[in-house]
């Protein structure tokens, strides 16, 4: 799985790093989500796809 963040979306809310925080780091002067592992370890897969399905911008995409 890899996944991805439209930083042009993204308003920085952090539910994606409160859903799956060995998957996503947030940048520290703005918010802004950042993709730490790519692609995503089979063990994470399940926390990215609830990030993806719980972003309130639907900035990230998983594929």
């Amino acid at each position: 799985m890899r996944v991805s963040v439209d930083l042009d979306v993204c308003q920085g809310h952090g539910v994606c790093h409160m859903s799956a925080p060995d998957v996503f780091e947030l940048d520290e002067t703005d918010g802004h989500a950042i993709v730490q592992v790519d692609p995503v370890p089979a063990e994470l897969q399940d926390e990215a796809q609830l990030s993806a399905d719980s972003c309130p911008e639907r900035a990230i995409s998983v594929s």
